[in-house]
């Protein structure tokens, strides 16, 4: 169903993928828009119990997007280093292919949890447990993994040997 990557030898290990998607800040989750245009849209998210979460208002484009076409892919660029001698870059990435759709009940508040701890840890911890408790306003998207790879530039991994 989904395609083999064809520089295999590029490929990130499933740990070396997963860190990325647990170190990264945002990504672009590209769906199916208006009129079958393809719609990307960049989102802060957390990559939490195998899943992507992120946040969104109640209503938009977004909402309705996914909401008629769950598929979507989710795209986060870890490193791109340009390197100007050998015209390329240093890069690694990850794609992920899953179905989006909107958290409810005990997902959602561990999901709301997690953003919050990702992006305000630094915060005292009442300050975050009201934040939890006190947002309404929002939807918390979780992506359901189908597939996900890993990818870096060759120099990348010829360094790792």
């Amino acid at each position: 169903m989904f395609r083999e990557m064809r520089r295999i030898k590029q490929l990130l290990s499933e740990e070396d993928t997963k860190a990325v998607l647990e170190r990264c800040s945002n990504g672009v989750m590209a769906c199916m828009g208006d009129d079958d245009y393809p719609y990307a849209v960049p989102v802060n998210y957390v990559y939490y119990k195998d899943k992507i979460y992120f946040h969104s208002a109640k209503s938009g484009h977004k909402i309705e997007a996914i909401t008629k076409h769950p598929k979507v892919s989710f795209a986060v660029v870890d490193k791109d280093t340009i390197v100007s001698e050998e015209y390329t870059s240093y890069f690694r990435s990850v794609i992920a292919f899953g179905k989006a759709r909107i958290t409810e009940g005990h997902e959602y508040l561990e999901a709301f949890r997690a953003l919050v701890e990702k992006y305000s840890g630094d915060m005292p911890e009442d300050d975050k447990l009201k934040q939890v408790r006190e947002c309404t306003r929002a939807y918390i998207v979780a992506i359901d993994i189908d597939h996900v790879t890993g990818k870096e530039a060759k120099e990348l991994v010829e360094g790792k040997k």
